[in-house]
């Protein structure tokens, strides 16, 4: 695998609120957020530009909603802020990070990049939507699929699935159908070290 050394690395949503584990339920893939912050470390060492995406709820009672202290990003991904190249801070109340302000695609095209890798919460939500759109729009998406989590979720019908198997649906759904590459942690720092 092969990382440009333009490539954008997109975190996704990694913000307080998720830490409420009342209202989200129980999650997937605890060491996640280790490899999040592992991977911002990379970019940033290389000089590759980072992407912080930030969800700001519209819906009331929301943990991320804006104005409440879940909305802000978790203190390990605040920290390293402004501490590496090109950033850009993307808020959004939709769960693709190319339907923010400002525009990603507009700020990827303009700065010519076309490998996008992304990290982040929730793997089934805003992580795959935006690998989805990504894709769609000419992207050379990768996920890093062990940076990134979610929670059990209800469906039709009383369908109830598990964190980790929700993950691994939607890990199948963009790797099998084509819109993304989705790789470990480890392969995403091997390859752009």
């Amino acid at each position: 695998m092969e990382i440009a050394e333009n490539a954008a690395l997109v975190v996704v949503d990694v913000q307080q609120g998720f830490e409420e584990l009342g209202f989200w339920g129980p999650r997937n893939n605890p060491g996640a957020d280790d490899n999040i912050a592992s991977l911002i470390d990379v970019w940033q060492a290389s000089g590759r530009p980072v992407v912080f995406v930030r969800h700001d709820s519209t819906q009331p009672g929301s943990p991320l909603r804006a104005g409440h202290e879940g909305n802000g990003f978790k203190e390990y991904v605040e920290e390293r802020r402004g501490k590496g190249g090109a950033e850009l801070l993307v808020t959004k109340d939709v769960n693709s990070a190319f339907h923010g302000s400002p525009d990603l695609d507009a700020w990827l095209k303009g700065a010519g990049i076309s490998q996008i890798v992304l990290a982040g919460i929730q793997t089934n939500m805003c992580v795959e939507t935006t690998a989805r759109m990504g894709g769609n729009l000419g992207y050379d998406v990768v996920v890093a699929f062990d940076a990134t989590y979610t929670f059990d979720l209800e469906g039709p019908f009383g369908w109830r699935c598990g964190a980790d198997e929700v993950a691994r649906a939607s890990a199948v759904s963009l790797h099998g159908g084509g819109f993304a590459r989705v790789v470990t942690t480890e392969e995403v720092v091997d390859a752009a070290g």
